[in-house]
């Protein structure tokens, strides 16, 4: 699987800096969680890397992929190589959890297989797989509108690997969920990562969930990298730069 790499990521809106030279490498099968206060960049750094958002200026790299060189109709071809997952699940409601799941295939038939959701068997076969591994195998003809919060997660899990991907890219994949349910989508996460030797950037609000889970933590704030470390490298001081002046010894021994 290849890496990912970021050299100078900048995003402008205007006079507001939403990203200011991002630099940095993920090895192949390397996990980061991205952390930060509200409107430090980590959403928009997270949609540069597949282009849902244009950047101003630098090179986004999957391998030796230049993504940012891209036409729209190869950008599509290499879409199909990143999987996301959202914080809001964007699953189709009216729809079963099967056909959410197939849906991640829809970067790879035609048209009109497309439009009448026609698939492989071999389709069909990775989705089952993907959804008992996911722990909704008994769920695949009921509908979306009637799932829990954490179940609709694994439905997006699980349509995000249908594409096959190299990386994947999570967008506050807890931020709408439970304690308990947050840490069993954020350990059901690293772990396909593990076992399918996938890349990840994490985007993840929750700081204790993203240094219980993810190995390597990226820090932002201002549109900027301030930390980029392990989980135990990040000290109270590292979390007062990150989000400012706080009683961080006192909020780690009361949590």
């Amino acid at each position: 699987m290849p890496g990912l790499s970021l050299e100078n990521l900048t995003k402008t809106y205007g006079a507001k800096i939403a990203l200011n030279g991002v630099t940095l490498t993920l090895k192949a099968g390397q996990v980061a969680a991205l952390i930060g206060p509200s409107g430090a960049g980590k959403s928009t750094l997270i949609r540069c890397v597949n282009r849902l958002v244009e950047p101003t200026g630098g090179r986004v790299f999957l391998g030796d992929l230049d993504i940012t060189s891209l036409n729209a109709g190869t950008l599509r071809g290499a879409r199909r190589r990143m999987g996301m997952i959202f914080q809001e699940f964007a699953l189709v409601e009216r729809l079963t959890v099967m056909e959410n799941v197939l849906s991640g295939r829809l970067g790879y038939v035609g048209f009109w297989q497309s439009w009448l959701r026609r698939f492989s068997q071999r389709d069909i076969d990775l989705a089952f797989t993907l959804l008992e591994r996911v722990g909704l195998a008994d769920l695949a003809d009921r509908r979306a509108d009637r799932l829990s919060g954490g179940q609709r997660q694994r439905v997006g899990i699980a349509r995000a690997l249908m594409q096959e991907p190299d990386l994947l890219l999570v967008d506050e994949p807890t931020a709408s969920l439970d304690p308990k349910t947050s840490r069993q989508i954020m350990r059901l996460i690293t772990e396909l990562c593990t076992e399918r030797g996938l890349t990840a950037l994490i985007n993840i609000h929750d700081v204790p969930l993203a240094k219980l889970f993810a190995p390597r933590i990226i820090g932002l704030k201002d549109g900027g990298v301030v930390f980029d470390g392990a989980p135990a490298q990040l000290t109270s001081d590292t979390l007062t730069l990150i989000y400012g002046a706080e009683d961080w010894e006192k909020e780690s021994a009361d949590g």
